[in-house]
Parts: structure tokens; C-alpha cells; sequence
């Protein structure tokens, strides 16, 4: 009997993926895609491959740390443009079925759809992304779409898995509550202090003490997860970034303020190009200052009003810097456009 089903579909190693289909040579190999390539220079990596995870290589790994792990890697430059392209095709692929479609980011989206057998829908879906793109995806699939995101990481890669309410005690409530879609690390301290460890734990927990600790709706919410409670709920519009910015990191720490002024202004005129492009304004720009010791700080600044000005992007950014005290040599810039409009 058919009925309505979540499908998450995430597209496997996708960087790293896209760059192997246009340097065919370099299957089976060790990929990391970082900075501009180089792994002598500062800088981070984006993605990995499954052969360079095997040497304890991951995202936001410094490029240096990556190259001490496995120098025989690869190491290749980011190339924005043909990691959007890659997700456009894969996503105009996703369309094709008649389902709702919501895009979360270049390389996943969900799906809803009305089906008896969403593993047989999910199987369709990864043969005819990797006919029509070459590139592997995993699909989850749920009740709703926490079960559907969460599923996705039991089947990588190349998977097809599912967790419906049904399966979700015996798969989830013995995982910690760190596994769970939207709790990190600092959320998962404070529900050990109240001894909440395991998404069972989380599951049959007291709503009342969760909501004393984390607010009268953060708390059921908690609760909520850990029960595999969600919404099924597809946004079919295109996926819009919410911010839109530019980093810098340094081979050379920076110490002279006007110097550090400068490079704020190049990066406030990058920002403003692309709005440009993109025919979009902001509301707000932040800044942020990481030190050579890895503090990192960010200050924002509300434009007067919604705009793409470079000397609005640029005296917003210069009005954000001016927050920071700046004592310690500066080791990386940025400067992001938020709250974005058509």
C-alpha cells in the first residue's frame, strides 16, 4: 500500500568525485581538495575521498596536517564553478521523478513521495543519477526527515537505508545523543550533565528538567528528537544560500593594521561582486579575525538598508573590523554578506 515517504539523497565524496571524472587518471587514488592546491601553504581541506579518509584525512583538516598524513595524495585546488554545475545536473536528475524536491546544498537534497516500496524508488533514483551524472549518491529514507538525513549515514556509501518509527528504538536509542540531526558537541555536554547520554536516554528523559535547562521549546524539541520525531514536511523552491562570502588565509601572519585594513577592502569588493552577479543585496556584513594562535571572533555590522554597494559592503566590513582590539598577528580573513534578498 503506498504512502508517503522521506528520501534523502546525499551524492558520495562529491568534490572529490567531480574532480576524478575530469582527471580520470586519478581513480582509485588519494584525493584531498583544498585551497589552491598546494599543501605546503596555509589553508584547509574541503573534501576527501574515501582513499584519503583511510590515512585519517578529513574536511577542515589543515592542508599541512593532511600532507604530513599521506604525502602520495593528491592534492588538487577548489573549483567552486564545477562543483555548482555537477550539483545542477545532479538535481535537475532528482526532478525528473515527479516527486517534491527540496535542495539542500550542492551535494544533498530531500525528496517526498507517494510510493509501496521507497527502497525500490531509491535504487531507481541512484542508477539514474549515475547514468545521467557518473557520480554515486546514497539514499536514506524515513518516516520524516530527521529519519531520512540519519538513515543516509547508515547507508554510505553507495547505500540505500531506512529508519521509520517502527526500526528507530532498536537502530537509535543506544547511540549517543551526539548522532542525532541538530545536536553538536556542547548540546550533547549539557544533556550528560543531566545524564541524558544515549538518544534512549533522550527518548524517555524528563521534559519538564529539559526544558528547565534549555528552554520551554529547545527542551521538548530534545525530547522530540530523541523519540525520531519530525517533520515530513518538502520545501519544492530552489535551494538560496543564506550568506555569501570570501576568506582569506595567510602564508605570512599579518601585524600592520593598515595592511589588514587593505585586505578587508579587497575581500568587502569581492563579496560586493558577487551580489552584483547574483542581482542580490544584504542586510548585514560580518567580519571575521582568526589569530595565529587559532582564536577566531567575528562582528557584524546591519546596513542602513538592503544593498550590492561596494561602498556600503566595503564601509559595513571597515565599521565591523573596527570592533576588533586586533593584538595578535592575523592568520586568516573574511568577509560574509548575510541575510540576503532578490
Amino acid at each position: 500500500m503506498a504512502r508517503r515517504f522521506v528520501l534523502h539523497v546525499d551524492l558520495d565524496e562529491f568534490i572529490a568525485a567531480v574532480e576524478v571524472l575530469r582527471r580520470p587518471e586519478l581513480e582509485g587514488r588519494p584525493v584531498v581538495v583544498g585551497g589552491d592546491g598546494d599543501p605546503t601553504k596555509r589553508g584547509v581541506v574541503s573534501t576527501a575521498n574515501y582513499e584519503a579518509r583511510r590515512f585519517g584525512i578529513r574536511s577542515a583538516m589543515p592542508l599541512r596536517t593532511a600532507y604530513k598524513r599521506h604525502p602520495e595524495a593528491v592534492f588538487l585546488p577548489v573549483d567552486a564553478e564545477a562543483y555548482l554545475a555537477a550539483s545542477r545536473d545532479v538535481m535537475d536528475v532528482l526532478r525528473t521523478f515527479g516527486t517534491e524536491v527540496e535542495v539542500m546544498g550542492w551535494d544533498e537534497a530531500f525528496l517526498a513521495a507517494q510510493t509501496g516500496d521507497p527502497e525500490d524508488l531509491a535504487r531507481q533514483i541512484q542508477r539514474r543519477v549515475l547514468e545521467r551524472t557518473r557520480l554515486w549518491c546514497t539514499v536514506g529514507i524515513g518516516d520524516n526527515r530527521l529519519q531520512a538525513k540519519l538513515a543516509t549515514g547508515f547507508g554510505k556509501p553507495r547505500g540505500v537505508f531506512r529508519i521509520d518509527t517502527q526500526s528507530w528504538p532498536d537502530l537509535m536509542h543506544g547511540l549517543p545523543t551526539q548522532e542525532l540531526w541538530g545536536i553538536g558537541s556542547k548540546t550533547a555536554a549539557k544533556l550528560a550533565e543531566l545524564r541524558v547520554r544515549t538518544i534512549g536516554d533522550l527518548a524517555t528523559a524528563d521534559e519538564s528538567a529539559l526544558a528547565e535547562r534549555f528552554g520551554p521549546n529547545t527542551g521538548p524539541w530534545l525530547a522530540s528528537l530523541g523519540r525520531g520525531e519530525g517533520s515530513d514536511r518538502i520545501h519544492a523552491e530552489g535551494w538560496v544560500a543564506k550568506g555569501l562570502g570570501h576568506e582569506r588565509t595567510f602564508q605570512q601572519d599579518l601585524t600592520d593594521p593598515g595592511e589588514i585594513r587593505g585586505e578587508i577592502a579587497r575581500l568587502a569588493a569581492e563579496v560586493a561582486r558577487d551580489l552584483e552577479r547574483e542581482e542580490r543585496t544584504a542586510e548585514r556584513i560580518v567580519v571575521k579575525v582568526r589569530s595565529s594562535s587559532f582564536f577566531t571572533s567575528t562582528h557584524g555590522v546591519k546596513l542602513a538598508e538592503p544593498s550590492a554597494d561596494p561602498a556600503a559592503i566595503e564601509a559595513a566590513a571597515m565599521s565591523a573590523l573596527d570592533r576588533f582590539e586586533l593584538d595578535r598577528p592575523v592568520r586568516l580573513l573574511g568577509v560574509r554578506a548575510e541575510a540576503l534578498q532578490w
